[in-house]
């Protein structure tokens, strides 16, 4: 069995800070043309400004909402309602089961002192953990159908841009 290296690339003709050097020094004749956009063969459909989203606001919700071809999201701008939604459900839960979970254990303490406090203990250490990651899934879930659907939208337009 023979040791195959693979071919070494060559080597460009100068170092690149060099030639970094002489493509931004003022007066050279090697100086590279400035990026224009609007020129770029490999156009990807990736919007350069807010156009577009600006024109998907002034549409409208309910047209939105009511699109039947459901070529218009509206998951990106509810967003941030359903969190806010999901983190005061979040917030109404903690409160409720500390409240409840502190009283449930000062009312075992007549009983037995040892559960009252065990239990008093244990809803002040899991009741809060447990919101915490109730905040870290609700938004994990948000996040990744918004990923989802800002996909599902560079996609189309990247089919819009390369049909001919």
């Amino acid at each position: 069995m023979t040791d195959a290296t693979p071919p070494v690339p060559p080597l460009p003709d100068r170092p690149a800070a060099e030639a970094a050097r002489a493509i931004g020094a003022p007066g050279s004749s090697s100086a590279a043309p400035v990026y224009d956009p609007a020129t770029d063969p490999d156009n990807t459909g990736v919007p350069t400004s807010l156009h577009d989203d600006a024109t998907a606001v002034g549409r409208g919700f309910f047209s939105a909402l009511f699109d039947l071809s459901f070529r218009t999201f509206i998951t990106r701008r509810l967003a941030s309602i359903f969190y806010l939604v999901g983190l005061i459900a979040i917030a109404i839960g903690f409160v409720v089961y500390l409240v409840n979970g502190i009283v449930g254990g000062v009312s075992l303490l007549w009983l037995n002192t040892g559960a009252g406090i065990a239990a008093i203990i244990a809803t002040v250490i899991i009741v809060p953990l447990v919101a915490f990651i109730s905040i870290i899934a609700l938004r994990f879930v948000i996040e990744a159908v918004v990923a989802l659907i800002a996909i599902a939208e560079n996609t189309e337009r990247t089919a819009q841009h390369t049909r001919r």
